[in-house]
């Protein structure tokens, strides 16, 4: 298979909290699951991520803990880092847009790209009215403003969601003019704002609804091959465009974030939306890790503006205006970078607790499953595990933790794990711990390798197309069949009375094991490293076509253990 070039990024969680589930399913996770398998696969791959430190979500967060804005952002940054990390959520760098380390090359980024933009004609500056706190003497960015949600449903019906924010909202995705929320308040004081005019540079986005409707209609049959757009992602954006795309204001009235960088007194104080400069931190991010890596910052240009470079973003639902409409509208209009290979969007997961009904998982209100505590009973791997067998790729899913305990007892202990330990055992006890002789394969032998061979095909088409979760369906399959494939053929009857057939029972069994190992090595890379320990091999990464290549009779295997434990039940 020929190498291929990818940059990888996920999008950039606010440093002004702890990770949680729906964190994670949403982009994190696949994202990772992505990365590990273009790597088996040989390909040349980047993965790149960090934090967003700018902007109101921080400012708000530093206000409610009575923090300084700059010590919140990198005790979150650092808390968010380390839970990726206990996840195996492996990035090649983790920035922060306003880190130590990072935020000069970022608002350097940030300015050129904007000035660029500016001297290409696409911003307008006007002065118009915005939402202003009179007790707190500001003007409201957006996040800064709650209140309903004037849109309608795809349906047809109103939306009518009561706590939208200013700039997006999360009931219905669409994004938001805070001047026509119904019954707007101000997050900083609870008070009704009054509308006063500013003036701001508005990114004219109507130019390039031609553009981005001709670019996002290709990729339904794309024409290099790659997999079409999940076909929600594409009827939403195309719907927006339909409706006409606004006018979006670029700047903002705060003193945190990157400064807008234009010699005009109207310009003083004000800096760039957080919308603008956040997506900005993929590029200047790469920068950070071509310079640690190569010593040459601006090796960066080799990922993303160049043609051979497939730049896939994995994102939540609530992200795609800015990810498929506003981020390409910027690429668009600075003029020499590469356009998104693929946006991939996943919905919201909500949470069941027992005894409850289904909600949207929330921190405020504390209906949030966090990954720091959940790693504090769990292993990662079982997490990694259910939240992708739910993964919302093309509707809103839900967290149960009783079936989280189920289907690891179920699925990865009494499939796969069964499998993988009673096939070892049997090899450590009756063959010396080594892979038995091939000797003369029947039918069954044959069927169940072409299986396998099936199976890893079926697998490598799924996760080529982002859909992880049929993928990882794959995987329980080729498991649950070789446990029938090991009751059939009953290697311990045959050890008494055809210990040739014996022997090829169990080679056949343990060339499904370094199956499993490979082809879950992207979903569950702890266990994968562990048994792959037990194979007598090094750790993962392994070629992805080692799949369906054999081990040689003879080889020493290494100790066996259980893989899976199994769990007891929740009581929460």
């Amino acid at each position: 298979m020929a190498a291929r070039r990818f940059l990888v990024t996920a999008g950039l969680p606010y440093s002004n909290g702890r990770l949680h589930v729906g964190h994670v399913a949403g982009a994190y996770l696949p994202a990772d699951t992505y990365v590990r398998y273009l790597r088996s696969r040989g390909d040349d791959v980047r993965f790149v991520c960090g934090s967003d430190d700018n902007g109101v979500a921080a400012l708000l967060s530093a206000r409610k803990e009575g923090q300084r804005v700059e010590d919140l952002t990198a005790h979150y940054h650092a808390l968010q880092r380390e839970d990726f990390r206990a996840l195996g959520i492996e990035f090649d760098e983790y920035g922060g847009t306003h880190q130590p380390g990072f935020v000069t090359r970022h608002e350097q980024f940030c300015q050129e790209f904007f000035r660029r933009i500016h001297e290409r004609g696409h911003f307008v500056k006007k002065t118009s009215a915005q939402l202003y706190d009179p007790v707190a003497a500001q003007f409201l960015a957006d996040r800064y403003v709650r209140g309903t949600c004037y849109h309608a449903r795809t349906d047809g019906t109103p939306c009518g969601y009561p706590a939208a924010y200013g700039d997006q909202c999360e009931s219905c995705g669409n994004a938001i003019d805070p001047l026509r929320l119904g019954d707007p308040v101000s997050v900083v004081t609870g008070t009704r704002p009054v509308p006063r005019d500013t003036t701001h540079w508005y990114l004219r986005l109507q130019d390039f609804e031609r553009p981005l409707r001709e670019w996002l209609e290709r990729k339904r049959i794309p024409s290099d091959g790659g997999p079409a757009w999940r076909e929600w992602i594409l009827n939403f954006t195309l719907g927006q465009i339909r409706e006409g795309l606004p006018e979006r204001a670029m700047t903002r009235d705060l003193d945190w974030g990157v400064p807008v960088p234009l010699d005009d007194p109207e310009a003083a104080g004000k800096v760039l939306y957080v919308w603008f400069d956040a997506p900005i931190g993929y590029v200047s991010f790469t920068a950070a890790l071509c310079e640690r890596e190569e010593g040459d910052w601006r090796a960066y240009e080799r990922y993303w503006k160049s043609p051979e470079t497939r730049i896939v973003h994995f994102i939540g639902e609530d992200n795609t205006v800015f990810h498929a409409l506003i981020w390409p509208a910027m690429l668009m209009a600075e003029g020499t970078y590469s356009l998104p290979w693929q946006v991939v969007a996943n919905s919201f997961l909500n949470i069941r607790f027992p005894g409850k009904d289904e909600e949207k998982i929330s921190k405020s209100r504390g209906t949030a499953i966090w990954i720091s505590e959940f790693l504090e009973e769990f292993e990662p791997d079982p997490l990694r595990y259910y939240l992708t067998a739910i993964a919302p790729e093309t509707s809103r899913t839900t967290f149960e933790p009783h079936d989280f305990v189920a289907r690891n007892n179920g699925e990865l202990s009494n499939a796969y794990g069964n499998f993988v330990h009673r096939a070892l055992t049997f090899a450590q006890r009756h063959f010396d711990g080594r892979v038995p002789a091939i000797g003369e394969r029947e039918q069954a032998d044959v069927e169940h390798l072409a299986c396998i061979r099936d199976q890893a095909s079926r697998v490598t088409e799924h996760i080529e197309a982002f859909r992880f979760r049929a993928a990882l369906g794959e995987i329980l399959s080729l498991a649950r069949s070789s446990n029938v494939y090991f009751d059939r053929k009953q290697p311990w009857r045959q050890r008494i009375d055809d210990v040739d057939g014996c022997a090829t029972t169990l080679n056949v069994c343990i060339q499904t094991v370094r199956a499993l190992i490979t082809l879950s090595a992207p979903f569950l890379p702890f266990s994968a490293a562990r048994s792959a320990s037990m194979l007598g091999l090094g750790p993962p990464p392994h070629p992805w076509a080692a799949a369906t290549e054999e081990l040689p009779p003879g080889h020493r295997l290494g100790e066996p253990k259980p893989l899976f434990p199994k769990l007891e039940a929740l009581d929460r």
